[in-house]
C-alpha cells in the first residue's frame, strides 16, 4: 500500500474528501518528523513508538575499491510496534 491508497481509504473511511485526508496525513507524517528532530519520542497508544536511535561512528570497507574508511556517526529514526497493531497484524 503507498500514500495515495492509504489517502484514499482514510476519506472512505473518515468520510472526508482526499484532499482533507492527504493535508491531515502529511501534517501527520510532519508532525511526527519535527518531534523526532527536536530529539523527542512520539507514542500513539495502541499503535507504536517513533524514537530516534544514535548509531556511533564504525569503520567499513569501501563497496568498489575494498579499502577500509570510517562511517561518520548518525541518528536515525526507529519504531516499535505497540500491543494493539501487533494483535492486528495475527
Amino acid at each position: 500500500m503507498n500514500k495515495s491508497e492509504i489517502i484514499e481509504l482514510v476519506a472512505q473511511k473518515a468520510d472526508i474528501s482526499k484532499n482533507k485526508a492527504g493535508e491531515a496525513i502529511d501534517a501527520f507524517i510532519k508532525a511526527i518528523g519535527e518531534s523526532l528532530a527536536k530529539g523527542e519520542d512520539v507514542s500513539i497508544l495502541g499503535f507504536g513508538t517513533f524514537s530516534v536511535s544514535e548509531r556511533g561512528s564504525r569503520m567499513g570497507r569501501h563497496p568498489r575499491t575494498g579499502e577500509p574508511m570510517e562511517i561518520a556517526a548518525c541518528k536515525q529514526p526507529k519504531f516499535k510496534a505497540g500491543k494493539g497493531l501487533k494483535d492486528m497484524v495475527k
